[in-house]
């Protein structure tokens, strides 16, 4: 959904979903807020479709035609030769608003998973009552009285980053194999904002020392960049549920804050471009020393970012200039470089003008005096 509210504010790109007949959105939650937002945009004759399903189906396997948007965004119908089940963890059929598993099945579904016999095993079953093999999602919904579909979350510890999977056990599992980490505990940020951004929260061994620099290093090296967590976050004790288990929701959401001495400046370039990378990291501070991408920038961010400083700067700034400097110093650095350098073009370019002009006021004057 962060691509989406990149579009959001976009003028341009809101101006022409009012020209839409059709809009198809899936891959990731249609939050209602979103959902609100893209449909305000859409001509009221214009269609907004919430486009639900898992790869293992096929892509997609529920439809739903938000006409309004009421108190959730539904996840809609199933579509041509396909199956919905709300069960328990053994197949059975749950009654009305009573939260359940969803089950797919019919045409689309995989046959497995290729080369995981186990895995094929535990997503792929029969349900109590029924002779059709289908998927289990993992998702866990509801269906309303009136037959509305409701997403209300996961039931294992995967998230979806930017059409990502990630199963946040596979990071704390690399986390704890680190020498230093006793355990490690990885949550997902909530909110068009955070961008599901990761924070990981660690206890470390006795007499064993851990710093952010080196857990992100040792994770980059096992790791695809994308489950690399942003924020690391050192703790005495995991705080703990009744039954013993970390209570995940007493876990707080730091914001990455730099050392005091690599705080921003007041004014200049190096301010601008320090807010405008607060703006869209949604950090309170942002030193200027520290990489964006470290600070939890990807591609979409980065692209934002451009937008933002175009209209503040007036000049241009790419994609490229971003991944290039991605410090707060080395890309004010560079685009005061770049001022100063259209600068002097420009007055050359000028004087090149001015003595143009002049040979030419020259040479008509002489041709005037002779012919007088």
């Amino acid at each position: 959904m962060y691509s989406i509210t990149l579009i959001l504010a976009d003028d341009a790109a809101a101006l022409a979903m009012a020209k839409l007949k059709c809009l198809l959105v899936g891959g990731e939650e249609l939050t209602q807020p979103v959902a609100k937002d893209l449909r305000s945009l859409l001509a009221p004759e214009a269609k907004l479709l919430n486009m639900y399903g898992p790869t293992e189906t096929t892509i997609w396997s529920t439809v739903c035609s938000l006409d309004r948007v009421d108190d959730f965004v539904p996840l809609g119908e199933p579509i041509a030769n396909t199956t919905l089940r709300v069960a328990d963890s053994a197949g059975q059929l749950q009654p009305a608003l009573i939260p359940g598993e969803l089950w797919i099945g019919g045409a689309g579904i995989a046959k497995g998973y290729w080369g995981r016999p186990d895995l094929t095993a535990e997503r792929f079953a029969f349900p109590i009552g029924s002779d059709e093999l289908m998927y289990r999602t993992g998702d866990l919904v509801r269906r309303h009285p009136d037959g509305r579909l409701e997403f209300l979350g996961r039931l294992d510890n995967q998230v979806k980053i930017r059409g990502h999977r990630i199963e946040l056990g596979e990071i704390e599992a690399a986390m704890e194999r680190m020498p230093g980490v006793a355990q490690a505990v990885v949550v997902a940020g909530e909110g068009i904002k955070d961008d599901g951004r990761l924070t990981a929260f660690y206890v470390e061994k006795p007499n064993a020392r851990c710093d952010e620099v080196g857990l992100r290093a040792a994770l980059r090296d096992s790791l695809p960049e994308i489950m690399v967590p942003v924020a690391y976050v050192r703790l005495a004790a995991f705080p703990l549920t009744p039954n013993g288990k970390v209570d995940r929701k007493a876990l707080f959401a730091p914001k990455t804050e730099p050392d005091t001495a690599d705080f921003g400046p007041s004014e200049g370039t190096e301010a601008l471009v320090a807010k405008v990378w607060r703006q869209c990291l949604g950090l309170d501070r942002v030193g200027l020393t520290k990489n964006f991408f470290d600070l939890g920038g990807h591609s979409l961010t980065a692209i934002q970012v451009t937008r933002r400083l175009r209209a503040e700067l007036g000049c241009q700034v790419s994609l490229t200039d971003v991944f290039r400097y991605p410090t707060v110093r080395s890309l004010a650095c560079h685009l005061d470089g770049e001022h100063r350098e259209n600068d002097a073009v420009d007055a050359a370019a000028a004087r090149a003008k001015a003595r143009l002009a002049a040979r030419r006021r020259g040479s008509v004057w002489g041709v005037q005096e002779h012919l007088r």
